[in-house]
């Protein structure tokens, strides 16, 4: 399967949201194709490079369907995108335009497993920043129930380095995910006494 690419210095996740600006003619044509045909364009994460020159990427990515858009008084194209499906990428070209074409294969995806006990707190400090965050949340069905779900929420929210969150994309285990963040919520869970 053959879809555009659109790497990014970001880590996008399955049902994770995705604010873009686009103006470049390369991205503005891939969005209006992908608008007209109901099409997915994947995500990767730029190792080396960046996007307006050679690029290497990492080998996993995620889908993403458009789900809004605008125009914005700038004259600058805004969307929000949402990841759909891991893909595993086998190969990239560039065209003439610049755009990245990959050669993907889409992975299996996580089928729901019941949140353990022990990771119920890292759920429960989820819902309360997701509650901060506001409006690019609000369309996202949250399972605060589901270890694929809460994992790669706190995956995309935490902040660490990019690395790290390709590394949380790239598990296959949603506990081993939540095993890898717990450590890193620690000094967030003491700022809310928790």
């Amino acid at each position: 399967m053959n879809i555009p690419l659109f790497p990014l210095s970001a880590v996008l996740f399955p049902d994770g949201p995705l604010p873009l600006r686009i103006f470049e003619v390369r991205y503005l044509e891939m969005i209006s194709r992908c608008l007209r045909e109901d099409g997915e364009f994947g995500v990767v994460q730029i190792r080396t490079g960046t996007d307006v020159g050679e690029v290497e990427t990492a080998n996993v990515g995620t889908l993403a369907r458009i789900v809004d858009w605008y125009q914005g008084s700038d004259g600058i194209l805004g969307i929000t995108a949402r990841g759909t499906r891991k893909f595993a990428l086998h190969g990239m070209s560039r065209q003439p335009d610049g755009l990245y074409v990959g050669e993907i294969e889409v992975l299996a995806g996580e089928p729901p497993l019941e949140l353990p006990d022990e990771f119920r707190p890292m759920a429960a400090l989820l819902e309360t920043v997701i509650n901060d965050l506001g409006r690019l949340y609000d369309a996202i069905d949250k399972r605060y129930d589901d270890a694929a779900w809460v994992g790669y929420r706190l995956a995309e929210i935490l902040p660490m380095p990019v690395a790290e969150k390709q590394a949380c994309l790239e598990l296959t285990d949603p506990i081993e995910r939540l095993r890898v963040l717990r450590p890193m919520l620690r000094p967030f869970r003491h700022e809310r006494g928790q």
